[in-house]
């Protein structure tokens, strides 16, 4: 079963039953949220989802939409929207204990995608931080 958990590990969640969905969002409210350019997220079904420890903190960033996270360390966990995604909860991907067994099948909300990112691909890569020299 599937598990997943804020940065200081306070809050627990899991879930079971399968993914409905599996993208990376580039809506301009997600990248407030997690200060990323896109976040992972996958949706699975409420019925199927369960806080195993803590309580999160909740915060809506919308009239619709209602966003988890950790009061302790700020982790952003999940959200659910009735009206885009009824009966689901959308998890993201990279607080999941195994994050590479849910990869993204699609880009969405590319309408507010930084227009630097299409060039992200093209920067140099190191495997750790660069050396000053």
């Amino acid at each position: 079963m599937p598990k997943g958990r804020c940065h200081c590990g306070a809050l627990v969640y899991r879930f079971q039953g399968g993914v409905r969905h599996s993208s990376v969002c580039h809506c301009e409210d997600c990248r407030r949220w997690a200060g990323a350019t896109g976040v992972a997220w996958i949706g699975v079904a409420a019925d199927d989802f369960a806080i195993e420890q803590g309580e999160p903190l909740l915060y809506r960033s919308s009239p619709d939409v209602e966003r988890a996270f950790c009061g302790n360390c700020g982790t952003g966990l999940w959200y659910v929207c009735e009206n885009v995604s009824p009966g689901a909860v959308d998890i993201q991907t990279a607080t999941l204990d195994d994050p590479e067994a849910f990869p993204p099948d699609k880009h969405v909300q590319m309408a507010d995608a930084l227009s630097w990112e299409e060039t992200l691909h093209a920067l140099p890569r190191f495997e750790r931080f660069p050396s000053d020299s």
